[in-house]
This record gives C-alpha cells, sequence and structure tokens, in this order.
C-alpha cells in the first residue's frame, strides 16, 4: 500500500501539516509507504506570495474567501451566488475595498490552472490512498482536488480528516460528497493505520474507532475509541517533506519557518470548567502531556535536524509541571530558541522568568477580558488584576504577551464596561490587546450545545457557509463549526461595550511611549518613575512601610493581607490600618497603583536590583525585611 498525503491552500506557508507529519511516522511505524505533499506552496508560487499571506493572515477568516476562491472548481458555476458572495460577505458583512475584491477575484480566477497543475505535477496513480487534512480554509480545495483525482484514478481510496471533519461535521460533509472513501475524526494515530489495513484487505472499517464510511449507501460513523493517554508512544513528527517542498518552491526565500511542537493534548482548565465560547478539543478535552524527559528529548531532536530556532508549541495550555524540569533543563541548555506557548493567565512572576528563561519569547495567555463579570461568564477562572500583573510581569522579563478583549457575553452589563473603561488608561503603557471583538459561536462549546441556558437562541450557521456549501439548512447546521446567533430580550448586551472598543482601536493607532519604573535607589528607598501621559509627577521616592506595601503589591493582595505583612516584617515601624489605606488610596489616584474591590496592584515596571529582591520575595515571603525610612 502507498499513502500520500496533502496538505492544500490555505494551509500556513510557514507552518509544517503537524497531523500529517505524526501520521505519516505511525503509517511507516506500521510499514505503510507514506509520503506528505504540500501543495499550498504550488498555490502561493502560482498566485504570489504576498496575496497568499494577505488572504490567510489579513482578510477576516471567517469570510472564508481563501475557500470561497475554489467553490467554482467543486461546484457547477452559478454566477447569480458568486455575485451574492461578493456583495453580501464581502461588501456589505466585511466592507472590503473594492481593490480587495478584485484581488480576492484574482486569486479565485488561477484556482482552475492551479488544480490542473496538481493533477499533472503528481503520478497519482503510485498511490492506493490519498488523505486531506483540513483545517480553516482547506477545504474547498482539498474536496475540489480530491473530485478530481476520484474522476481520473476512481480505483484510489479518498481519505479526509483534520479539524473540519470531527464528529457530525465529517459525516455531513461525507454524506454530501461521494468522491469521498472514508474520513478520519478526532486523534488518527491508531485508526489511520487500522483503516489502511481495511482497505487493503477490501473489508468495511466496522471496528475502526471514529471513521466514516458507507453501508447500504448511508454515511455511518463508527464509535470514538479511547483518546491516546500515553503521548510518549507517539512517534516524533516527519517533517522531511515539509522542508523538502518549500527548498524546492518558488516562494522558499519569503517563506521564514517556524517548527510546530506538540507536548500536550486537551486542556486541564478545560476539564475542570469548560469555558463558556471555546469551541477547541471537541470530543478530546481529557488532558494528557508528554513525560518532561521525551518532551525535552523530541525539541532537541526536530531543532536540532532543522537548525531552525523558532518553535510554536500547539498545546491548548501549557502543563504547569513543566516548570519543574522542562523549562529549566531548556533554560540550562541556552539553545537560542524562540519558544511560543499558551499558557494561563494565573501565573506567578517566578514562572514568567523561567518561560523568559528558556527562551519563551511569546506566549498567549488567554486573556479575553479586563472585568472580573465578565471573566465570570466565560468561566476564564481568573481576575483582572491576575491579567494584569501577568501583562506587567510579561514587560519586565521581554516576553510579548498576545492578549485579546472579547465583548457581547450574555449577561454582560453597561456597568461592566463603565468599569473596564476606566481601568484601560491605567494599564495602556502594558500594551494594546492584539484583537477586540465579539463573541464568536463556535461548534463543541457549552455556548453551542446548551445556548438556551446562556440567554442565546436562533443559533445559526454564520451566512458565508450558503455560500461554499449548495445544501439545505439542516445540511449546513451539520458542517458549519461558525455559528452566529441572537440573544433572549433580557440578556443582550450589544451597546455597552462601544466606548471600550472605541479606546481600544485608539490604543492600537496611538500607543503610549511612556512607562512607569521602580528601582532602589543607592540607600535602599524605592523611586518610581513616570513618564506616561497620566503621570501626575515625574518621580516619587518611597520608604520604609509605604515601601514595603509598594513592594509586598507586585502581586496583587487585599488590605487584610497587606497590613498583615507589614504588622510581620516591618514591626519596629507602627502603620495602621487608616494610614495604610489613606497611602493605598493616595497610589491609586496618582495611577501608582489599581485597586479592584479590595485588593491592590503595584504597576511599576521593577528594574534592576529590585527585580532580583522581588524574585526573592516570592520564594521567601518571610525573609526579614530591612527597616527603611519613611520618605518625606
Amino acid at each position: 500500500m502507498k499513502v500520500l498525503l496533502v496538505s492544500m491552500p490555505f494551509g500556513a506557508l510557514e507552518r509544517q501539516a503537524l497531523g500529517l507529519s505524526i501520521l505519516k511516522a505511525c503509517l511507516q511505524r506500521a510499514a505503510v509507504h507514506c509520503e506528505i505533499r504540500y501543495l499550498n506552496f504550488d498555490f502561493a508560487a502560482l498566485v504570489g506570495v504576498h496575496d497568499y499571506f494577505w488572504l490567510t493572515r489579513q482578510l477576516p477568516y471567517t469570510a472564508f474567501a481563501g475557500d470561497w476562491c475554489f467553490t467554482g472548481q467543486l461546484y457547477a458555476s452559478d454566477a447569480t451566488r458568486e455575485q451574492q458572495y461578493v456583495d453580501r460577505v464581502l461588501r456589505a458583512d466585511w466592507k472590503l475595498s473594492e481593490s480587495d475584491v478584485r484581488r480576492i477575484l484574482h486569486v479565485r480566477s488561477l484556482t482552475g490552472v492551479f488544480l490542473e497543475h496538481c493533477s499533472g505535477a503528481i503520478d497519482w496513480g503510485r498511490y492506493d490512498v490519498v488523505g486531506f487534512t483540513s483545517t480553516f480554509e482547506q477545504n474547498i480545495a482539498s474536496l475540489a482536488l480530491a473530485q478530481l483525482i476520484k474522476r481520473r484514478h476512481p480505483r484510489i481510496t479518498i481519505v479526509f480528516g483534520g479539524a473540519n471533519w470531527e464528529g457530525e461535521m465529517g459525516l455531513e460533509l461525507h454524506r454530501r460528497f461521494a468522491f469521498v472513501d472514508y474520513v478520519c475524526s478526532g486523534e488518527s494515530e491508531v485508526s489511520l493505520p487500522a483503516l489502511i489495513e481495511c482497505v487493503r484487505r477490501r473489508r468495511a472499517p466496522i471496528d475502526v474507532p471514529g471513521v466514516v464510511y458507507r453501508k447500504d449507501g448511508d454515511s455511518v460513523l463508527t464509535p470514538a475509541g479511547p483518546l491516546i493517554e500515553n503521548l510518549d508512544d507517539l512517534p516524533v513528527p516527519d517533517y522531511d517533506d515539509y522542508f523538502r517542498d518549500l527548498a524546492a518552491s518558488g516562494v522558499n526565500a519569503d517563506v521564514l519557518p517556524v517548527l510546530l511542537f506538540e507536548t500536550a493534548r486537551g486542556c486541564w482548565w478545560g476539564a475542570k470548567s469548560h469555558c463558556t465560547f471555546c469551541g477547541l478539543n471537541g470530543g478530546a478535552m481529557s488532558f494528557r502531556a508528554k513525560s518532561q524527559a521525551r518532551a525535552l528529548s523530541e525539541l532537541g531532536e526536530l531543532t536540532g535536524r532543522w537548525g531552525v530556532t523558532m518553535v510554536e508549541n500547539v498545546d491548548n495550555i501549557l502543563d504547569m509541571r513543566y516548570f519543574q524540569d522542562f523549562l529549566p533543563s531548556v533554560a540550562a541548555a541556552r539553545p537560542g530558541l524562540q519558544l511560543f506557548y499558551e499558557v494561563k493567565a494565573n501565573l506567578l512572576r517566578r514562572h514568567v522568568k523561567l518561560l523568559a528563561d528558556a527562551g519563551v519569547n511569546r506566549i498567549q495567555p488567554g486573556i479575553e477580558s479586563m472585568n472580573d463579570h465578565v471573566l465570570a461568564l466565560m468561566r476564564k477562572g481568573t481576575t483582572a488584576l491576575q491579567n494584569i500583573q501577568l501583562l506587567k510581569w510579561c514587560r519586565e522579563y521581554g516576553v510579548a504577551a498576545e492578549w485579546n478583549l472579547l465583548y457581547g457575553f450574555p449577561g454582560e452589563t453597561r456597568d461592566d464596561y463603565r468599569e473596564m473603561r476606566q481601568l484601560l488608561p491605567e494599564i495602556r503603557f502594558l500594551g494594546p490587546p492584539s484583537a477586540c471583538g465579539p463573541l464568536r459561536l463556535d461548534r463543541f462549546s457549552p455556548y453551542f450545545d446548551r445556548p438556551e441556558e446562556f440567554g442565546l437562541c436562533n443559533v445559526r450557521p454564520l451566512t458565508s457557509y450558503r455560500y461554499l456549501y449548495p445544501f439545505g439548512t439542516e445540511s449546513l447546521r451539520n458542517i458549519a463549526y461558525y455559528c452566529d446567533f441572537d440573544y433572549v430580550s433580557d440578556r443582550n448586551p450589544r451597546g455597552f461595550s462601544d466606548d471600550v472598543i472605541q479606546y481600544v482601536q485608539e490604543c492600537q493607532r496611538n500607543r503610549e511611549t511612556g512607562v512607569l519604573t521602580a528601582a532602589r535607589r543607592s540607600d535602599g528607598q524605592l523611586m518610581l518613575n513616570d513618564t506616561r501621559v497620566l503621570a501626575t509627577a515625574s518621580s516619587v521616592v518611597l520608604g520604609g512601610p509605604e515601601q514595603a506595601a509598594y513592594e509586598f503589591c507586585d502581586r496583587a493582595h487585599n488590605l487584610t493581607a497587606i497590613h498583615s505583612h507589614l504588622s510581620r516584617r516591618c514591626a519596629a515601624v507602627s502603620l495602621d490600618v487608616q494610614r495604610l489605606r489613606a497611602f493605598l488610596d493616595s497610589a491609586v489616584a496618582n495611577h501608582l497603583m489599581i485597586r479592584q474591590g479590595d485588593r491592590y496592584l503595584s504597576m511599576a515596571i521593577a528594574v534592576g536590583e529590585l527585580r532580583t529582591q522581588l524574585e526573592i520575595a516570592e520564594h521567601e515571603p518571610h525573609r526579614p525585611l530591612q527597616l527603611l525610612k519613611t520618605a518625606s
């Protein structure tokens, strides 16, 4: 048996198809000949790499412009529907300029040429099975090529998998496209080799878990099998084909590759408290992680083989146990890597320092709001102050934090956004959110599964889907991953966030150049320097219990905890609760601290010796504090 796995447009040019790379290694273990072809490189060379990047990076992905470009090759031409898509989706919904519309139409005009190129560039007759991975905007291009292959090589078995084909989506797509023989739904490291064996023996895969096949003309999904519990059993992904195809492509000079690196699956937070809007993981929420030794070995093998120092981890969330051995080992080896991880926002200072020391220079911490009530509606399990202190520490250690502001959650109030609008100027110097957008309803999320429970109704596929798939409403409901919805009347928050949205947009256009820093002077006192627009004084000196309180609030604490801390560590200096409260509130009024409820957070970026002292204080909270004179 010979298998070819294909990555089509609009797969990212700079990233490998991780799923295909693991599956190839699994098939090779099973003594099945397998190759991968990255035909997305061919399309990028044809349309121009800059147009390809524009379509995949700058256009709104829920417009599905990339997918739509291939609809004319998958279905019979329908000029009316094509014009409706341009007018309704591109012009009306997304308000694209006429030059942008023409740019999309130009790309669309080349899809037929591309598919004919694919037909001739590969000797399809050499293969028994051709498999397609489909995530995001890869579906229509993959289906169009699969249809062409089946028409010209009827004996070839066509298999689909990937996020667009999971569960009910894959079952419905299989019903609609007769040229697709099988679908592998969910984790396929076990099911695909077993399916290939069934194809070889010409028998139905009735006992292969998570596979869609045809029985008496009907599409049938076999029961899902157990998740892969021991990820150490998985092979190291095989990226040979990616680097071969990139080197041979006409776009290699414009593509800077990053290595994809997987250390865990599922989400340990989602397994405890599924965020209401999150549709990731589907039926695979259970958290599993590779051993730290295996992760370290795999990282070394991948980076050593390919000499690529930019590494993007694909896990939904970092395993907190990796702070014990994995990250310290990477930091100690100092391999000069630039790593990306998704993390939860409840990290401590020491965690951020260790990330930076290990070369994790970019994180996505799951910050989606700066209001405690909205965060509770999301079930994020974090607070606004936790989010802010993480951004502060990231700024200190040079770790770029990519965060978003999402709005439109049922149950939000106007007060939520009044409070957020007052808060945002205080943290403007920490950098604006990468994006600010409305709630999106995704399949597999609690909002999708139980909309009425949350005050949502009339859940329906996004408008774009009707122009990608010329099927009935029920079929589109089964295919769509992204949905639109309405609010139950008394849960409608539309308009509440308008002022916040406008402020964020202004911050993104005009970034704050000033900064608030804190450093220890030679006499041990604390010097705050403030060059921000909202500064009330360019410098402030603190000593004694005020300094101790400010430094203690490097991490957010309530008044009781602050007073207790000072009582233990500054016993020789009297500072009653009223005086302490007055100092803290004065610091808040002068934009040196933030207060949320009864909790206070110091906002200054620690530099020099102070940063080292704060690191020590987090490790040794009961270490005696040197008493200082109160600043005059």
